[in-house]
């Protein structure tokens, strides 16, 4: 074992240009004056691909316990898996954030306690690894991937657990002198933990989400700085929290198993304990089975499935709000008025079995959220978000305005709201049967099987004798029963349901012919609405021009 006087020099002839102690760190980054019960935060993606919807879910998660209680909402990139990270990977982050009105305090764009990007804090971590090494926390390890592949082999055929510990860790009793050898000899090195926990040892630990939590102490000897100089992210991210000033850290199940690590880092640091919150990842049933929303498998995983389809931001996070909390389902029916972040997000409440998430359930709550919004809101909503996706519904939008107000008004007044609008991209499907360039894509629909032919064009002409555009509902409906009753169809459906011999149908079978001359399909939004919508020149000209 090295003495003390040797880890020093052991300390200075790894780090040679590190002048700075670990006192100097902290000065440049000053404890945070806050009010009692303030939070501060952070999120740490890696920059390494496509915004996954996993980051939304945690990103909020931090957002909004920030602006409950006040405090700072910190983004700090995580970029230190070079070989991993795209071109541009920052701004996919930010950007995509930013689509679901999700900012920061503090980032890459601002702020007291940077840098932000970990590349940009190497200088730091050497500062905190020299200090481990001269204090013999951490020392070099040589060893290279054969090696470490024998020692994986040798603990397979002992059955004991794989990993870098105790008497495997061959590079742990290094003298100063062998170490020496290794680096004129130009060996890359890692700088090791150099772990004194005994994993037969269990102790208890309060996770904020989890609850009373038991644990084995780590005895492992991972790595704290790689061989090109950058740290991983258990030892980076308890360097970065501290002296930011984070009070809590949120994230993801899968980094539970390492608390015993970070645990044993913030002691060896000699820095103290951090609250941390470990929420589900986002899962999804395949098979009857759970399973992690997986980036590979999942195009939904991806934020810009939702964004190019036009979800609506505000519905997705009131999904994830339930998801979180079962009890906001209740909160938002009890509170219609009210946006989505007065709503009180609780950690306790937190499921702890797996945050499901449901595409069927999703599209329930976005119809919902499109339902309660008036007609001119859905107007400029699907304008916003045409305007970076469909050029040509940007055009019908601007060109047509009042028109696709109307047309996006029908069913959207009284005790019976339309709720066939999931996403932004459906608002082309309300306006197909309005503008001539889109209905003749439509498939002519079938009139009933018991109208024949005859009766198709009398229903038509007597329709387009007794039509008045300026009729109300009742008195619209009343003419198509005098149609349907003059030609052997009857409205009295208690009549049909107890002699259907002695009727050609019902006088449903009547509006459905009109339905259908008018706008191709069996299926749309209420006639009456539509037809009011198109205007009397419309109307006569579908109808004089329909053909069976």
């Amino acid at each position: 074992m090295r003495t003390n006087d040797e880890n020093v020099q052991l300390a200075n002839l790894l780090f040679p240009q590190v002048n700075q102690s670990t006192e100097d760190i902290f000065k440049k980054y000053p404890k945070r004056e806050l009010n009692e019960g303030s939070l501060v935060v952070r999120f740490a993606p890696s920059p390494t691909g496509f915004l996954h919807m996993g980051s939304v879910f945690t990103s909020l998660i931090n957002r909004k316990l920030v602006d409950q209680v006040g405090g700072v909402c910190i983004l700090r990139i995580e970029d230190t898996d070079k070989e991993r990270e795209i071109e541009g990977g920052i701004d996919v982050i930010i950007n995509g954030l930013s689509e679901f009105g999700i900012e920061f305090d503090e980032s890459v764009q601002g702020g007291e306690y940077g840098p932000y990007v970990q590349s940009q804090r190497l200088d730091i971590y050497k500062v905190f690894a020299k200090d481990l090494v001269s204090k013999g926390f951490a020392y070099p390890c040589f060893a290279s991937e054969e090696e470490l592949s024998e020692i994986r082999e040798k603990q397979s055929e002992l059955s004991v657990r794989t990993g870098y510990y105790g008497e495997f860790a061959k590079w742990r009793e290094s003298s100063l002198e062998e170490v020496r050898g290794e680096l004129e000899g130009g060996k890359e090195f890692v700088i090791r933990l150099c772990s004194t926990g005994d994993n037969s040892v269990k102790f208890e630990f309060d996770d904020e989400i989890k609850g009373r939590c038991t644990f084995a102490q780590n005895d492992m000897d991972v790595v704290l700085l790689k061989s090109d100089g950058y740290p991983t992210y258990h030892f980076a991210h308890v360097i970065d929290d501290t002296l930011m000033g984070v009070n809590l850290v949120i994230r993801t199940y899968e980094w539970f198993p390492s608390v015993p690590l970070h645990l044993e880092l913030f002691e060896k640091l000699g820095l103290s304990v951090i609250k941390y919150a470990h929420a589900s990842p986002l899962m999804k049933m395949e098979d009857g089975k759970r399973r992690k929303l997986s980036k590979r498998k999942d195009p939904e995983a991806d934020v810009r499935f939702f964004l190019e389809k036009g979800y609506p931001a505000i519905a997705i996070l009131e999904y994830f709000l339930n998801i979180m909390n079962s009890n906001f389902a209740d909160w938002r029916t009890q509170n219609l008025q009210l946006p989505y972040t007065e709503f009180k997000l609780k950690l306790k409440k937190f499921n702890k079995a797996g945050a499901l998430f449901d595409m069927v359930k999703l599209e329930d709550v976005c119809k919902e959220y499109v339902a309660s919004l008036s007609a001119k809101e859905v107007y400029d909503m699907s304008l916003v978000w045409a305007q970076k996706f469909d050029s040509e519904l940007v055009k019908r939008l601007e060109e047509n305005r009042e028109l696709c107000i109307n047309i996006l008004n029908i069913e959207r007044e009284g005790s019976k709201i339309r709720k066939d609008i999931i996403k932004w991209e459906d608002v082309n499907m309300a306006f197909e049967i309005f503008f001539d360039d889109m209905s003749d894509d439509i498939v002519l629909e079938s009139v009933p099987e018991n109208v024949d032919s005859k009766d198709v064009g009398e229903i038509v002409d007597r329709f387009l004798n007794s039509y008045d555009e300026g009729d109300d509902v009742t008195a619209w409906f009343e003419k198509i029963k005098v149609i349907g009753n003059d030609l052997g169809f009857t409205s009295d459906y208690k009549a049909y349901k107890e002699s259907p011999s002695e009727f050609k149908g019902k006088v449903g079978d009547v509006a459905m012919v009109l339905r259908i001359a008018l706008t191709k399909k069996s299926q749309t939004p209420d006639l009456y609405q539509v037809m009011q919508v198109m205007g009397k020149e419309m109307v006569e000209a579908r109808l004089r021009g329909f053909v069976i």
